[in-house]
């Protein structure tokens, strides 16, 4: 099996799940599996958090460096080896004649990406929920804290999780590549424009000035802080969906004729600006309330409907802002459950809908029995905080150390117009692989820093 699977990938093939048609589709692809609860939830907390706008300058910086040979890295693994996440590290494991050894290392971030699926689709039918709650007025009419616990407890979520599940897997069975392309060009800029709704009418509520300030207000006596750059870093790290599996796949799909260095930074910008629009939606509004901040389930699930409550219209800017954290859990999770399904597919050489079905039922049958709020937020802790960052490393010393810098840097010329930067090499080998042990490390220590 090593040794068939060692030869080079014919250029011209394409994979049996097909190709994006266009780096657009495979940006908005990208984008959709990387902007997620912790855009929405985390990143505008730990901004005032952490120094306003001098928390930006870090994590801007770390945005870059990491969507610039993280994401790359994982983008042209998986378009090198013609598939995700089992036969790509088996592919860069050959290079040393360890192929078997990468199949069974691979099967790390390939149970991260399902293992975060299972806790994902519960937190997503919380949000379908509460999308449909705000339909109703119940979110509004009834005690947040209350309405939030009746579907956190044992069993609380059932439908709603089932249904997510069956939306995410009907998406993946009857399309691949087409169907990830398409509904990614309908809600991730569906998602754009709701933000952007709900930012605009928050700018004009009284004492929303006061969260800007806490957004963007520089505290420079930040910067010196090394809280400061460990929480810039992860949230860039996780941000950006770099998990050793995940990106892999949706680079198996990709034309040969696409700038992968290029794509990754525009796919890094968008989440950005996904995740600064989600900040000028919630805070602001917060603020304006006197509600105080805070990070996690209770600001979307409890702080945020009691903000909608007491806003003019505020059934429909609830039902606004549910939907489009609804298209965002969609649209990641189609990402994970993909990730899987295609590694299944190719190497037990399953149909495209039993792999599918395969990996959304182990994620519904497990997730069932996970549904109350401390049993998710266990099993997301052990997943994100060890599995998940274990399998970026993995990925990441896999792709620029055993398989080489020089064999991945083939791929990362195709379809580009200029030079590689001579930057990259030393800087993907010597600052992005020890980086991302770093983030490992501290994120065990820290107890989770994404």
């Amino acid at each position: 099996m090593s040794k068939q699977r060692s030869k080079e990938p014919v250029s011209g093939t394409v994979h049996q799940n097909g190709g994006f048609g266009s780096s657009f589709g495979f940006v908005l692809a990208c984008v959709g599996s990387a902007v997620g609860m912790g855009n929405i939830w985390m990143f505008p907390y730990r901004v005032g958090q952490y120094g306003g706008g001098a928390f930006l300058v870090p994590y801007i910086l770390f945005i870059v460096l990491f969507g610039l040979v993280g994401l790359s890295a994982e983008f042209a693994i998986g378009r090198r080896a013609k598939t995700g996440t089992l036969g790509a590290y088996e592919y860069c494991w050959n290079r040393i004649g360890k192929g078997r050894l990468g199949y069974i290392l691979g099967w790390i971030p390939l149970l991260g990406s399902l293992g975060i699926a299972i806790g994902y689709a519960i937190i997503v039918g919380w949000v379908v929920r509460a999308l449909a709650g705000s339909v109703t007025g119940a979110i509004l009419t009834e005690d947040a804290a209350a309405y939030f616990s009746q579907a956190t407890g044992n069993f609380g979520s059932v439908p709603w999780h089932v249904l997510v599940i069956v939306i995410a897997a009907a998406i993946l069975m009857f399309g691949a590549t087409k169907g990830i392309e398409k509904i990614n060009k309908v809600l991730m800029p569906s998602f754009f424009v709701l933000f952007a709704v709900l930012a605009i009418r928050v700018a004009f509520l009284p004492g929303a000035v006061e969260g800007y300030k806490f957004l963007f207000t520089p505290d420079w006596s930040d910067l010196l802080k090394v809280d400061t750059w460990v929480m810039a870093m992860g949230q860039a790290f996780f941000s950006l969906s770099i998990t050793g599996s995940g990106m892999i796949v949706y680079g198996t799909y990709l034309s040969k004729s696409e700038d992968i260095p290029k794509a990754s930074i525009r796919t890094a910008f968008f989440d950005t600006v996904a995740a600064m629009m989600a900040a000028l939606a919630i805070m602001p509004a917060v603020f304006a309330f006197g509600i105080k901040p805070n990070a996690g389930p209770p600001l979307m699930f409890i702080t945020l409907p009691n903000v909608f409550r007491q806003m003019p219209m505020g059934r429909l800017f609830a039902g606004l802002f549910f939907l489009s954290v609804a298209f965002a859990g969609i649209t990641s999770l189609i990402n994970m459950f993909e990730a899987v399904s295609e590694s299944w597919q190719t190497r037990f050489r399953l149909s495209r809908k039993t792999a599918v079905a395969l990996c959304s039922g182990i994620a519904l049958l497990v997730g069932i029995f996970l549904e109350a709020e401390p049993n998710v937020g266990s099993w997301m802790d052990f997943i994100t905080i060890i599995v998940v960052p274990f399998g970026a490393v993995l990925g990441a010393v896999s792709i620029y150390y055993v398989l080489g810098f020089g064999e991945i840097a083939k791929e990362l010329k195709e379809g580009r117009k200029k030079p590689l930067g001579s930057f990259f090499g030393p800087l993907s080998r010597y600052v992005y692989v020890p980086l991302a042990v770093i983030v490992f490390i501290l994120g065990i220590v820290y107890g989770g820093i994404g």
